[in-house]
């Protein structure tokens, strides 16, 4: 498999809950990053959690995605299970934490659920996720 192999760069799409996961076990550090780096570069407001939309596999993944859903419907999310520690790796670089869930909004590290929910609280989360 080459460097540029479809495989390599590809998203899978699931098809369960429509976000994304890929394949980091397969992947350089470098290539997870990059690989992050797309998810945020291409989506207004991400999440990424452990587990999916339809079922979130910790309390507060389950939080941050039901307050982002208050204001939007188009949230793209990221299910971490598959490979935590490569993903924690690579959303560090970006938001300087390893905690899980970290939102992202048109690129721009926003928090997880408690900082989610101060926004929620102070009437800012709206305003904040673009909606």
């Amino acid at each position: 498999m080459g460097p540029h192999s479809p495989r390599r760069y590809a998203f899978i799409a699931d098809a369960v809950s429509g976000g994304m996961a890929f394949e980091p076990e397969e992947l350089s550090p470098e290539e997870v990053t990059e690989q992050v780096d797309s998810v945020i570069e291409d989506n207004e407001v991400v999440l990424f959690m452990k587990g999916n939309e339809l079922m979130p596999q910790c309390g507060y993944s389950k939080k941050a995605l039901a307050l982002l859903q208050q204001h939007r419907d188009d949230i793209e999310t990221v299910d971490v299970l598959k490979a935590t520690d490569a993903y924690r790796e690579a959303l560090e670089r970006h938001s300087g934490r390893e905690t899980i869930p970290q939102t992202f909004v048109d690129g721009e590290f926003i928090g997880g659920s408690d900082i989610l929910e101060q926004l929620d609280e102070r009437g800012e989360l709206a305003q904040k996720v673009g909606q």
